[in-house]
């Protein structure tokens, strides 16, 4: 049985102890330490291998979402919390799920589930995202394969969250994957961000209806701040 390592995080005694006597009652959580301090919390995670963090958001010196946008490569986490007002910076947080105090064992359950069903993903279905030395495609891993995805097949890239999606000629492919990530491996005379969510082929381009670049039958949107740029090098270039 696959282990995960868990941070308990929590300035209140009583809601730590709780959450602890609830995450020992599942076999396959290994509580790695349970803190109330902010601080000591990003010190372990700054040092130590965690895969899932259960976080309290009102805490002194440091809250729970401003600690969790220190990190760089945070665990999978959910927030604990008193107060409601938050549902909406934990999606944008790309927390996984938010329990409200009080919370009972069947819903702490609940949250623990899709917690395990995202790092099952993430354990099983990495992109292994590979430049080649000819340089006309990368691969990635979808559905337990490795793929190769041709340079000159790609449509456009959509970056998804954790996710992106590449729609090719004849394939729509999604992988675990940041859309920066693949920006890198792509040519640059070949492909142009034109948005904070696409990358699109710039030959693949159709035609432009106001800001939305036509592309076989998708229409993908232009950021303004960009548009002029990327109308510069799609038509004029």
């Amino acid at each position: 049985m696959v282990t995960i390592k868990t941070l308990l995080v929590d300035d209140e005694y009583l809601a730590l102890n709780l959450l602890e006597e609830f995450t020992r009652q599942v076999p396959d959580l290994e509580i790695v330490d349970k803190v109330k301090s902010p601080m000591k919390a990003l010190d372990i995670l700054n040092q130590t291998s965690v895969d899932l963090l259960f976080l309290d958001i009102q805490m002194p010196t440091l809250s729970g979402n401003n600690l969790l946008k220190t990190l760089k490569n945070p665990p999978i986490t959910i927030f604990t919390t008193a107060y409601n007002d938050y549902a909406i910076e934990a999606f944008e947080l790309n927390v996984i799920d938010y329990l409200l105090k009080p919370f009972s064992f069947e819903r702490f359950l609940q949250a623990v589930n899709k917690a395990k069903e995202q790092l099952h993903f993430r354990q099983n279905e990495a992109a292994i995202v590979l430049p080649s030395t000819s340089r006309d495609f990368f691969s990635i891993k979808v559905d337990g394969k490795i793929v190769k995805v041709y340079f000159d097949d790609i449509l456009f890239i959509e970056g998804l969250k954790e996710y992106v999606r590449i729609v090719c000629r004849d394939a729509r492919l999604v992988t675990l994957e940041s859309l920066k990530n693949l920006e890198d491996l792509l040519p640059t005379e070949n492909f142009i961000r034109v948005h904070k969510s696409y990358i699109i082929a710039k030959n693949k381009v159709q035609s432009l209806d106001g800001n939305l670049l036509e592309i076989n039958k998708y229409k993908i949107p232009i950021s303004r701040s960009k548009r002029d740029e990327v109308v510069e090098w799609i038509f004029y270039k």
